[in-house]
Protein backbone atom coordinates (compact mmCIF):
# COMPACT_ATOMS: atom_id res chain seq x y z
CA UNK A 1 0.00 0.00 0.00
CA UNK A 2 1.69 3.33 -0.66
CA UNK A 3 1.82 6.25 1.65
CA UNK A 4 -0.44 8.14 -0.32
CA UNK A 5 -3.55 5.59 0.23
CA UNK A 6 -2.37 5.21 3.73
CA UNK A 7 -2.61 9.00 4.33
CA UNK A 8 -6.64 8.90 2.29
CA UNK A 9 -7.37 5.27 4.58
CA UNK A 10 -6.66 7.15 8.04
CA UNK A 11 -8.18 10.46 6.64
CA UNK A 12 -11.24 8.60 6.18
CA UNK A 13 -11.14 6.79 9.04
CA UNK A 14 -10.53 10.13 11.29
CA UNK A 15 -13.72 11.43 9.45
CA UNK A 16 -15.85 8.60 10.19
CA UNK A 17 -14.96 8.41 13.88
CA UNK A 18 -15.39 12.18 13.85
CA UNK A 19 -18.98 11.76 12.45
CA UNK A 20 -19.49 8.92 15.00
CA UNK A 21 -18.60 11.16 17.91
CA UNK A 22 -20.90 14.19 16.65
CA UNK A 23 -23.87 11.47 15.97
CA UNK A 24 -23.20 9.69 19.53
CA UNK A 25 -23.35 13.80 21.01
CA UNK A 26 -26.08 15.38 19.00
CA UNK A 27 -28.32 11.68 19.65
CA UNK A 28 -28.64 12.82 23.39
CA UNK A 29 -29.33 16.52 22.74
CA UNK A 30 -32.80 17.46 23.60
CA UNK A 31 -32.63 20.32 20.90
CA UNK A 32 -32.59 19.58 17.10
CA UNK A 33 -29.75 18.40 15.69
CA UNK A 34 -28.71 18.46 11.85
CA UNK A 35 -24.92 17.23 10.67
CA UNK A 36 -24.65 18.55 7.12
CA UNK A 37 -22.12 18.35 4.40
CA UNK A 38 -20.23 20.55 2.72
CA UNK A 39 -23.07 20.49 0.03
CA UNK A 40 -25.83 21.57 2.85
CA UNK A 41 -26.53 17.57 2.39
CA UNK A 42 -28.15 16.13 5.57
CA UNK A 43 -25.34 13.32 6.87
CA UNK A 44 -27.65 13.22 10.00
CA UNK A 45 -30.11 14.23 12.10
CA UNK A 46 -30.86 13.51 15.63
CA UNK A 47 -34.75 12.16 17.05
CA UNK A 48 -35.53 15.35 18.46
CA UNK A 49 -35.38 16.78 15.05
CA UNK A 50 -37.41 14.10 13.79
CA UNK A 51 -40.51 14.73 16.34
CA UNK A 52 -40.17 17.86 16.40
CA UNK A 53 -40.46 18.51 12.60
CA UNK A 54 -42.47 15.41 11.96
CA UNK A 55 -40.37 13.94 9.42
CA UNK A 56 -38.84 10.76 9.06
CA UNK A 57 -34.86 9.67 8.71
CA UNK A 58 -35.86 8.67 5.12
CA UNK A 59 -37.08 12.10 4.30
CA UNK A 60 -33.99 13.72 5.80
CA UNK A 61 -30.92 11.71 5.17
CA UNK A 62 -28.37 12.47 2.09
CA UNK A 63 -31.04 15.40 1.10
CA UNK A 64 -30.05 18.60 0.56
CA UNK A 65 -31.32 20.84 3.27
CA UNK A 66 -33.73 23.65 1.04
CA UNK A 67 -34.96 20.82 -0.86
CA UNK A 68 -36.14 19.21 2.52
CA UNK A 69 -39.86 18.57 3.38
CA UNK A 70 -40.73 20.42 -0.13
CA UNK A 71 -38.62 23.12 -0.57
CA UNK A 72 -40.09 24.22 3.39
CA UNK A 73 -36.13 24.68 4.47
CA UNK A 74 -35.64 27.25 1.69
CA UNK A 75 -35.49 29.68 3.82
CA UNK A 76 -33.84 33.11 2.83
CA UNK A 77 -32.18 34.18 6.35
CA UNK A 78 -30.76 29.77 6.76
CA UNK A 79 -29.44 30.41 3.66
CA UNK A 80 -27.37 33.77 4.49
CA UNK A 81 -26.25 32.21 7.78
CA UNK A 82 -24.97 28.74 6.01
CA UNK A 83 -23.44 30.28 3.04
CA UNK A 84 -22.55 33.56 3.46
CA UNK A 85 -22.00 34.48 7.93
CA UNK A 86 -20.98 30.72 8.56
CA UNK A 87 -17.71 30.44 6.46
CA UNK A 88 -16.49 33.89 7.18
CA UNK A 89 -17.12 33.34 11.39
CA UNK A 90 -17.02 29.17 11.60
CA UNK A 91 -19.98 29.67 14.54
CA UNK A 92 -22.90 31.08 14.58
CA UNK A 93 -25.39 31.87 17.82
CA UNK A 94 -28.41 32.44 18.63
CA UNK A 95 -29.33 33.18 15.49
CA UNK A 96 -33.90 33.96 15.65
CA UNK A 97 -35.50 32.98 12.45
CA UNK A 98 -39.43 32.71 12.18
CA UNK A 99 -40.98 30.43 9.76
CA UNK A 100 -44.18 29.18 8.78
CA UNK A 101 -43.63 25.05 8.06
CA UNK A 102 -46.26 22.92 6.34
CA UNK A 103 -46.90 20.25 8.80
CA UNK A 104 -46.31 22.11 12.30
CA UNK A 105 -47.26 26.00 11.62
CA UNK A 106 -45.44 28.85 12.36
CA UNK A 107 -42.71 28.41 14.66
CA UNK A 108 -39.60 30.78 15.87
CA UNK A 109 -36.35 28.78 15.91
CA UNK A 110 -33.05 29.88 17.32
CA UNK A 111 -30.31 28.45 15.28
CA UNK A 112 -26.76 28.12 16.17
CA UNK A 113 -24.28 26.21 13.43
CA UNK A 114 -20.78 25.44 13.79
CA UNK A 115 -18.36 24.71 11.24
CA UNK A 116 -16.26 21.46 11.99
CA UNK A 117 -13.63 20.74 9.46
CA UNK A 118 -11.80 17.21 9.89
CA UNK A 119 -9.03 17.07 7.44
CA UNK A 120 -10.04 17.71 4.22
CA UNK A 121 -13.43 17.29 4.75
CA UNK A 122 -16.54 20.21 6.29
CA UNK A 123 -19.46 19.39 7.95
CA UNK A 124 -21.92 21.81 9.96
CA UNK A 125 -23.56 20.93 12.79
CA UNK A 126 -27.01 22.90 13.04
CA UNK A 127 -28.49 22.94 16.35
CA UNK A 128 -32.54 24.41 16.47
CA UNK A 129 -34.36 25.32 19.60
CA UNK A 130 -37.99 26.32 19.27
CA UNK A 131 -38.57 29.34 21.29
CA UNK A 132 -41.83 29.66 19.72
CA UNK A 133 -44.01 29.00 23.20
CA UNK A 134 -40.95 31.33 24.79
CA UNK A 135 -41.65 34.21 22.09
CA UNK A 136 -45.45 33.74 22.79
CA UNK A 137 -44.91 33.77 26.65
CA UNK A 138 -43.12 37.08 26.39
CA UNK A 139 -45.59 38.78 24.13
CA UNK A 140 -48.35 37.97 26.43
CA UNK A 141 -45.88 39.00 29.37
CA UNK A 142 -45.17 42.45 27.42
CA UNK A 143 -48.98 42.78 26.86
CA UNK A 144 -50.05 42.46 30.29
CA UNK A 145 -47.06 44.77 31.69
CA UNK A 146 -48.31 47.22 29.00
CA UNK A 147 -52.14 46.59 30.46
CA UNK A 148 -51.11 46.66 33.85
CA UNK A 149 -49.19 49.92 33.13
CA UNK A 150 -52.32 51.43 31.53
CA UNK A 151 -54.60 50.44 35.04
CA UNK A 152 -51.92 52.04 37.23
CA UNK A 153 -51.71 55.24 35.52
CA UNK A 154 -55.37 55.17 35.21
CA UNK A 155 -55.61 54.42 39.02
CA UNK A 156 -53.27 56.89 39.92
CA UNK A 157 -54.98 59.91 37.93
CA UNK A 158 -58.49 59.02 39.88
CA UNK A 159 -56.24 59.20 43.25
CA UNK A 160 -54.53 62.28 41.74
CA UNK A 161 -58.41 63.61 41.20
CA UNK A 162 -59.74 62.70 44.80
CA UNK A 163 -56.79 64.20 46.66
CA UNK A 164 -57.29 67.38 44.40
CA UNK A 165 -61.77 67.13 45.45
CA UNK A 166 -60.28 66.52 49.15
CA UNK A 167 -57.83 69.55 49.31
CA UNK A 168 -60.64 71.88 47.82
CA UNK A 169 -63.06 70.41 50.23
CA UNK A 170 -60.37 70.69 52.98
CA UNK A 171 -59.52 74.57 52.19
CA UNK A 172 -63.54 74.91 52.04
CA UNK A 173 -63.90 73.43 55.62
CA UNK A 174 -60.62 75.25 56.76
CA UNK A 175 -62.31 78.29 55.52
CA UNK A 176 -65.76 78.21 57.19
CA UNK A 177 -64.02 77.02 60.33
CA UNK A 178 -61.89 80.31 59.91
CA UNK A 179 -65.12 82.42 59.25
CA UNK A 180 -66.82 80.56 62.65
CA UNK A 181 -63.71 81.43 64.38
CA UNK A 182 -64.54 85.33 63.38
CA UNK A 183 -67.97 84.86 63.70
CA UNK A 184 -66.98 83.80 67.65
CA UNK A 185 -64.87 86.66 67.86
CA UNK A 186 -67.56 89.58 66.54
CA UNK A 187 -70.13 88.09 68.46
CA UNK A 188 -68.04 88.50 71.67
CA UNK A 189 -66.71 91.69 70.46
CA UNK A 190 -70.35 92.72 70.14
CA UNK A 191 -71.41 91.48 73.93
CA UNK A 192 -68.72 92.84 75.20
CA UNK A 193 -69.32 96.27 73.66
CA UNK A 194 -73.20 95.47 74.71
CA UNK A 195 -72.35 95.59 78.30
CA UNK A 196 -70.31 97.77 78.46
Amino acid sequence: MTETKKKTNRSKESQELALHYMKTLVEVARESFLILDSNLRVVSANPTFYENFQVSPEQTENVLLYELGNGQWNIPILKSLLEEILPMKKVVKDYEVKHLFQKIGEKTILLNARQIDIDTAHMIVLAMEDITVRKELEQKLAEYTSELELKVAERTREIADRVRDLESLNQVMVGRELKMIELKKELTELRLSAIG
